[in-house]
């Protein structure tokens, strides 16, 4: 292959910033941005993903019609259309950002999750509405995919510009700890919902609860982030130069090298992510048997480990060889994968579940350590298109399909293991991105 460097070289940047729009100093603290940045995102995962720790209920109730293995398919299938428009929102908000700020882009996606999350939280089920309820759910997921696009690409620019050389992994690592803390939350809400109510109760109307408490991210998160500062003010739209061109164009023509190696990067990561903390509960709940109020607290225990491991990850990070710990990290989940799987199936419990998704997702902590490293490349300019476009296709590509591919592979190859091999194929292709990468984010200069 070619040499890293080759991967990073530099490419020409956009149009200066007109004077008028010169970049403001900052009023607000790192610390108050960081946190800002972490509550806002938090309870923007929390909507996106509390639907699928609720997927075995909402199969039952949007698609009656299927058989057991079929509502399953159709509601992880639902799932994953949340990701359909995640691409488009990180170009459409991705690219705002990059032109408007990015608080203005911040405040939009905000609005447009907790809209998704109320179309969810009041939509009528199968029984009382038809295939009208069904399309609902759809168009919900719809709009939090496209919310969901937009909010990695804004929050992951700005933490990063807050940041000091010596802090860029740190400050980094508050966007997947702030995730993190939204999926404990809505998995906490879940296993409450579904352990404290009757059956009866929670099927008619106790599976909405957490759909509406996400509902309250418009007027909290929106409180929180109007007080932000900007790390980069509205470009000018005609100057002497003539009109910017397109945050995307200049993304795609100029760092696609980068743009392609971040993806293979994020194939481990995402894969990880979302088939131990979303896809795990419905396997145990579906394949080993167990009650879906104690599978729910595996959602619990990733959330809380990626929410307090994260940034502890981040300051080892900015202490250590980035390449060299994520590619440990990466390695130890490809060889773990398999074992864990028939660790868990030997003896389905509660207690070896939350062992095997406690084990794996701290070493998913301990590999993102890189975490700073694809952002770092990209000029500030295009930084949030560019961040906001590689976390979107990933998702797209491996996360939102993960549920399905491995609900399918387990019904057709009859292996309660194929998930394990499908976690170790993806960890694999991240280890020849990292391998590949150059880390320059200790010389970035904001």
């Amino acid at each position: 292959m070619n040499d890293p460097g080759e991967f990073t070289q530099a490419a020409p940047p956009l149009p200066a910033p007109h004077p008028a729009h010169a970049a403001a100093p900052r009023k607000v603290g790192a610390v108050q941005a960081v946190a800002a940045i972490t509550i806002g995102n938090a309870l923007e995962f929390f909507d996106f993903t509390v639907y699928s720790f609720l997927a075995v209920t909402l199969g039952k109730l949007f698609f009656p019609v299927a058989s057991p293995y079929g509502q399953l398919l159709m509601s992880t299938a639902t799932f994953g259309v949340g990701f359909i428009t995640r691409p488009i929102g990180g170009i459409v908000l991705g690219s705002y950002a990059d032109r408007a700020g990015r608080k203005a882009a911040m405040l939009i996606t905000l609005a447009l999750m907790a809209l998704g999350s109320g179309l969810i939280a009041f939509a009528p089920t199968y029984a009382q509405a038809g295939l009208a309820a069904p399309v609902i759910i759809v168009a919900a997921r719809l709009i939090q995919g496209f919310s969901a696009g937009g909010e990695v690409g804004a929050t992951t620019a700005i933490l990063l510009e807050y940041a000091t050389p010596r802090t860029r992994s740190f400050y980094s690592s508050w966007q997947f700890a702030s995730q993190g803390l939204g999926v404990a939350i809505g998995a906490l809400l879940s296993v409450m919902s579904a352990r404290y109510l009757d059956h009866a109760a929670f099927m008619d109307w106790g599976w909405r609860i957490p759909f509406a408490v996400g509902m309250l991210v418009a007027p909290v998160g929106l409180y929180i982030r109007n007080r932000l500062e900007d790390t980069i003010q509205p470009r000018a739209r005609h100057d002497d130069a003539g009109t910017p061109p397109s945050p995307l164009r200049v993304v795609l023509r100029d760092h696609w090298r980068v743009i392609i190696l971040g993806l293979m990067m994020m194939a481990g990561g995402t894969s990880t992510v979302y088939m131990i903390t979303f896809y795990m509960p419905t396997y145990a709940i579906r394949q080993l048997g167990i009650p879906m109020s104690s599978a729910l607290l595996a959602g619990i225990v990733v959330g809380l480990i990626l929410f307090i491991g994260m940034p502890l990850c981040g300051l080892l990070a900015d202490r250590v060889d980035r390449r060299t710990a994520s590619i440990a990290a990466r390695i130890g989940i490809a060889l773990a994968a398999y074992p864990a799987f028939l660790y868990l199936n030997a003896a389905p419990s509660i207690a070896r579940l939350l062992l095997m998704v406690g084990a794996m997702i701290t070493l998913h902590v301990l590999s993102e350590a890189s975490m700073a490293i694809v952002p770092s490349l990209l000029p500030k300019e295009i930084r949030a298109t560019g961040a906001a476009f590689i976390y979107a296709v990933g998702v797209v590509v491996i996360g939102g399909s993960s549920q399905f591919i491995t609900t399918w592979l387990v019904h057709v190859t009859g292996s309660k293991f194929s998930p394990a091999i499908y976690l170790m194929a993806c960890n694999a292709i991240s280890i020849i991105a990292l391998i590949k990468v150059e880390d320059r984010s200790a010389q970035l200069k904001i």
